[in-house]
């Protein structure tokens, strides 16, 4: 696997576990920084590329750790080169740029799979298995952090856009998989405040998701609760283990290897995005 980025997400996520193994084998980093390719490379004894169709002539699959609007004009290549892809979330920073990576990946017959990083813990497996079990009639999830205040994640992309489209992937795939998918949206709030949104899912459910990076102080986990006729059940993000990126690799090792699909494939990152444009539409 080739990696497309060098950025601090990348250096302590990414690249570490690629290399690690055993269903994985990094074989090279490309960056647009190339000081920053050079450095996490050398760290795991493996090419920087200077060019990126170099990069992609040593791997058969590529992972993307660049910010959504890079993703969206790489990624196209690395499907237009045959290679299996694997994706952040959002899968771009606008809806036409979801569309054309999405159509690129089917015109192309690659492989893809997000990294929606909850859906890959036995935790997130156990609470799903409970609450489609409920036949669920609604939920609530909230995820707070204080991202926009600075530190390494409080990159241009967030702080220009907020919660909706770094956190919102996240949290309203969890209700899409636990409720149904989701219908359509209404949206409240500020992206760079706070957001509320109404969902309506296809059986009936509805849900309601609050959103923030703009929080302070000792702010609780991400939670997701769903509510049912036969009970409830819970999901909290302290509950999602370090090893679930190791899942993500594994997962879609077996996903390149099979040559099939992948319910968290591109097309499902485009439908995610298809929610949260909307939502930015209303907000705006």
């Amino acid at each position: 696997m080739g990696l497309v980025g060098a950025g601090p997400w990348a250096e302590m996520v990414h690249a570490p576990e690629l290399a690690a193994g055993p269903h994985t084998r990094l074989a090279g980093v490309w960056a647009r920084r190339r000081e920053a390719a050079d450095e996490l490379a050398a760290r795991h004894r493996v090419p920087s590329y200077e060019r990126l169709e170099d990069l992609f002539d040593r791997c058969e699959a590529v992972a993307f750790c660049v910010p959504p609007a890079v993703q969206a004009e790489l990624a196209v290549l690395a499907a237009k080169a045959g290679k299996a892809v694997l994706l952040e979330k959002p899968l771009a920073a606008d809806l036409d740029g979801a569309r054309r990576l999405a159509d690129a990946i089917g015109e192309a017959g690659v492989a893809s799979q997000m990294v929606f990083t909850f859906r890959y813990s036995p935790a997130t497996t156990a609470f799903l298995e409970r609450a489609r079990a409920l036949r669920p009639y609604g939920g609530h999830a909230s995820s707070l952090s204080g991202v926009l205040h600075g530190g390494a994640f409080a990159t241009p992309w967030r702080l220009e856009r907020g919660a909706l489209l770094d956190i919102g992937p996240h949290v309203i795939d969890l209700m899409d998989a636990a409720l149904g998918p989701v219908a359509s949206v209404r949206a409240h709030g500020d992206p760079l405040g706070w957001v509320g949104l109404l969902l309506d899912h296809t059986g009936g459910a509805v849900s309601e998701v609050s959103l923030t990076m703009a929080g302070s102080g000792d702010l609780p986990p991400t939670r997701v609760d769903v509510y049912g006729a036969e009970g409830s059940a819970t999901l909290l993000g302290s509950e999602i283990g370090d090893d679930a990126f190791a899942a993500v690799a594994r997962e879609f090792a077996g996903t390149v290897r099979r040559g099939g699909g992948h319910p968290l494939d591109a097309r499902h990152g485009l439908r995610m995005q298809e929610i949260i444009a909307d939502a930015e539409r209303q907000l705006a």
